[in-house]
């Protein structure tokens, strides 16, 4: 079962732009939980 190299080519890119979205919402959603906790306690 080979992979087409050009399919490797196309979603290589939209995997990284996903991959760095969701770094940086995980982290900026991660303070926002960590606040809401510490605001309650």
């Amino acid at each position: 079962m080979d992979i087409d190299f050009r399919v490797a080519v196309v979603l290589a890119p939209i995997a990284i732009a996903a991959g760095w979205a969701v770094f940086n919402i995980g982290a900026a959603a991660l303070r926002q939980v960590q606040n809401f906790l510490n605001r309650e306690a």
